[in-house]
């Protein structure tokens, strides 16, 4: 098949996430405004978007707080510096089972299930320009934890999103995220053209090799936009990959935590090296006016 290689690229940071990297890395970003100061660091490295989750300033767990939100996001408007702001709409559907042969109850130190209007509050409460929507429930590495979306629970999620005014960016771990994303948007619970993020390598949704990638694109349609990630060492290789296959980059802590081999990373210093691999491939990194314009984004700020 003949390259459809984007010639005006944006970088979305994903700064850092909700799993347990606190204390693997120090330059994972755990209060308010350790988060902030890195989106911050990483919009002037070149990043468009920045893709922020909470967490315990103490402890460094991830967190569903109104205050922490609204810190970051105040924080992130007040800087010098104009970036797209992303928060993750993905906390609160947590479902950590029993053992196998007793599943029932479930475990309550690691389930944290609630509410559709709850899942948004946030977004509600600091009005971002995105949040994002796990298209579908999701077994990740853990025995007996699932991420549980479902249909229901999505189209009540989605039309909250788009009665605020914020973008839904669409997390597809594999196809049939995809395809119930056209079917919300066929529904009218989505607007068209939506905003997709490809999620690859991520155990256990779609494998991050290149034939399972370009199936995950080829089911994208044609007039929505997309970007892509895998994990770690693949980080950088797949920056490359959307790009020849027509989408956008993502990069962050919250997917990868190294530079090189024995090299911890800062956020600033991936979205750089994201940045020299846009470039030397021959397109521009997008600034975030640009990617509102093109995506139909609005900067608000909370009334």
């Amino acid at each position: 098949m003949p390259l459809n290689m984007t010639r005006d690229v944006f970088i979305t940071c994903a700064v850092t996430g909700s799993g347990a990297s606190q204390d693997r890395s120090p330059h994972v970003p755990r209060s308010p405004k350790e988060i902030a100061e890195s989106a911050i660091d990483a919009a002037r490295a070149g990043a468009a978007i920045v893709h922020c989750h909470v967490r315990d300033p103490e402890s460094g767990a991830p967190s569903r707080r109104l205050d922490l939100y609204r810190e970051v996001t105040e924080r992130i408007r007040d800087a010098e510096v104009d970036v797209v702001l992303n928060l993750t709409a993905g906390m609160g559907g947590d479902i950590t089972f029993g053992s196998t042969e007793a599943p029932l109850p479930v475990n309550k130190a690691g389930t944290d299930m609630i509410g559709a209007e709850e899942r948004v509050a946030h977004v509600a409460d600091c009005l971002p320009e995105i949040c994002t929507l796990d298209c579908g429930t999701m077994n990740f590495a853990e025995a007996d934890y699932v991420m549980t979306n479902t249909p229901g629970m999505l189209r009540a999620m989605g039309r909250r999103m788009t009665e605020l005014g914020v973008k839904p960016e669409i997390e597809a771990f594999d196809t049939g995220h995809l395809w119930f994303a056209k079917e919300l948007v066929k529904e009218g619970v989505l607007e068209a053209p939506a905003l997709v993020q490809l999620c690859m390598g991520v155990p256990w949704g779609a494998p991050n090799d290149l034939n399972t990638f370009m199936a995950m694109v080829n089911n994208v349609p044609s007039d929505w936009n997309f970007s892509a990630f895998s994990l770690g060492r693949n980080q950088m290789a797949y920056a490359a990959a959307a790009v020849l296959a027509g989408g956008h980059v993502r990069v962050g802590l919250e997917d990868n935590l190294w530079l090189d081999k024995g090299v911890l990373a800062t956020n600033a210093q991936l979205v750089e090296r994201a940045v020299g691999i846009v470039e030397r491939m021959g397109a521009r990194v997008m600034g975030p006016q640009k990617v509102r314009d093109a995506l139909g984004l609005v900067k608000r700020a909370p009334k």
